[in-house]
């Protein structure tokens, strides 16, 4: 410990980053943030390049806690609060020392508290965050839920309540969407769906069923002697310091009640437009069409597709003290400061339409409709967009131009469809490559002539050879491919003759649209995706 350096040094000290880029992390990194959090966050190394760092410049060896056989009766050595406030946990003693693997092996206070607790010499490996994550997830947990399965049949709440805790908080630290809780005929499984993929986390045995179906009705308010109707809630939450607002569905089926909870996380909800992957051209234009004072704007895509996080960047964007802004949900998302937003209830009549109305009245700038879901709200919405209030809204299509025959289905006077929209965005949630394993390689032929239908010529693409650090998958994150389409005066002239989409389609290609397989391909060449993800999300035309 003598030679106690600090991290930035070691980082510039072998070329990783720059003075610039380590003051940078520095200004923007809160009191509670470790520099090495900051740096991996802002992109400017991996969490993977930071390890090899270390285990490099100080000598500590790195251990994957995926295949590692963790000794059981360690575990009870160090308290779990203290394991996931540090981000480390014991597991093994040898030679008479507790081997702890460590996020940060730098973190000389975290050794130095362990040491006068535990009375051990502290020797220190170096893990990855998520590996000590789901390693405190799996063996805190599994101890708690073998010794909370004899107070079952006393009809104790306890077990459940602990075992919920435990699901709930390893979801957020998974950065999963959704949890399943599957009731199988023998045992349950528990599910997390992680960059869109569900993977199975954890069997349970089938005694836990009832105590945890219970749990998590009477969280969420539900009715808990109903177990044959389906039933929707939400709950919110802190879990693990973080505010979560989570949806509650549950669905009967042969073996009992299927349970799926999506997780919505506040304290990332709202991100800044530049934030949102848009290509220059597209940021552009998107930009320029939601600072106009009126008009009607489109998010589509399929449920799933990350439309609410622009929405609310967008808001965010726009959420300035002159402007009056009332939303019509359902449900409210994300709660923001200084939105007005309005909740739907369609048992007491407040549709979507209802609202609406409702809402003009309370001279508004701008106003969000978290979906057009019928004729009416088309209608009102696309009125109110040519009364001079700016709106913005989702809708589900497949594509920005097939948004324009999908509003003309809906019985809507095409004069006023041509006369309010604006624009329209479509877009698409691709899986990242993972950075610590992503490898260039040469493209086949057909790889090849994808790239040449859309006139991209490409050398090179990259994609994940699988590593610790993204669970083998090659892909870590998710990001937006996204296609801007801006309804100008030619596309009008088209609408209004009930031209072919075909010709709408060439006049944007002519203007410089580019197009989500286009987008997701300039991606995909330079290494944020592979083709494959962009294909499976994109019909490509």
């Amino acid at each position: 410990m003598a030679n106690r350096k600090r991290l930035g040094d070691l980082l510039k000290d072998v070329g990783m980053v720059t003075e610039e880029q380590i003051n940078d992390a520095l200004e923007s990194k809160d009191r509670n943030q470790k520099l090495g959090d900051v740096l991996v966050d802002k992109g400017y190394v991996t969490e993977r390049q930071l390890i090899e760092v270390l285990e490099f410049q100080l000598g500590t060896p790195h251990v994957s806690l995926y295949h590692y056989p963790i000794d059981p009766s360690v575990i009870t050595i160090v308290p779990k609060e203290f394991s996931v406030r540090n981000l480390l946990i014991p597991i093994e003693k040898k030679e008479g020392k507790l081997v702890v693997a460590m996020k940060d092996p730098m973190d000389y206070f975290a050794i130095d508290d362990l040491k006068i607790s535990t009375g051990f010499e502290i020797s220190p490996v170096i893990a990855t965050k998520d590996e000590i994550l789901q390693a405190i997830n799996r063996h805190y947990n599994l101890k708690d839920t073998e010794s909370g399965d004899g107070e079952e049949s006393e009809g104790d709440d306890a077990p459940a309540i602990r075992l919920v805790d435990q699901l709930l908080q390893a979801g957020v630290q998974l950065k999963a969407s959704d949890i399943h809780i599957d009731p199988q005929e023998t045992k349950v499984l528990v599910r997390y769906r992680i960059d869109g993929v569900l993977r199975t986390e954890r069997t349970l045995p089938k005694t836990f069923q009832n105590s945890l179906t219970a749990r998590v009705k009477i969280m969420a308010d539900l009715n808990i002697t109903e177990s044959r109707l389906p039933q929707d809630g939400r709950i919110k939450q802190t879990v693990d310091r973080n505010p979560v607002d989570l949806r509650i569905s549950i669905l009967p089926t042969v073996y009992g009640e299927k349970i799926v909870i999506r997780i919505l996380d506040l304290g990332n909800a709202v991100q800044k437009i530049s934030n949102l992957g848009f290509n220059k051209v597209s940021y552009q234009r998107y930009m320029d069409m939601i600072n106009q004072p009126s008009g009607l704007i489109l998010i589509t895509g399929p449920t799933g597709s990350g439309k609410s996080s622009t929405l609310y960047a967008s808001l965010n964007h726009l959420n300035e003290e002159d402007v009056n802004i009332i939303t019509v949900e359902d449900p409210v998302e994300y709660q923001m400061e200084g939105l007005n937003q309005v909740q739907v209830n369609s048992k007491i009549g407040l549709t979507f339409a209802n609202g609406l109305r409702s809402i003009l009245r309370q001279d508004p700038n701008i106003v969000m409709v978290g979906e057009i879901r019928d004729s009416e709200t088309a209608e009102i919405a696309i009125r109110a967009s040519l009364t001079g209030h700016l709106v913005l809204s989702t809708l589900h299509t497949n594509s920005a131009i097939a948004t324009i025959p999908r509003l003309f289905d809906m019985d809507i006077e095409p004069y006023l469809v041509v006369s309010s929209l604006a624009g329209v965005v479509a877009q698409r949630l691709v899986r990242k490559n993972c950075r610590d394993c992503q490898a260039p390689y040469e493209p086949t032929e057909m790889e090849r002539q994808h790239f040449e239908k859309r006139g991209i010529s490409v050398d090179q693409l990259y994609r994940g050879k699988g590593c610790d650090s993204c669970q083998q998958t090659g892909y870590k994150g998710r990001m937006a491919i996204q296609e801007v389409l801006v309804i100008d005066e030619v596309i009008k002239k088209l609408m209004m003759n009930n031209t072919s989409m075909d010709r709408v389609q060439a006049h944007a290609r002519k203007r410089g649209m580019l197009f989500l397989v286009d987008d997701g391909l300039l991606k995909a060449k330079q290494g944020l995706t592979t083709i494959d993800e962009v294909l499976r999300v994109t019909k490509a035309d």
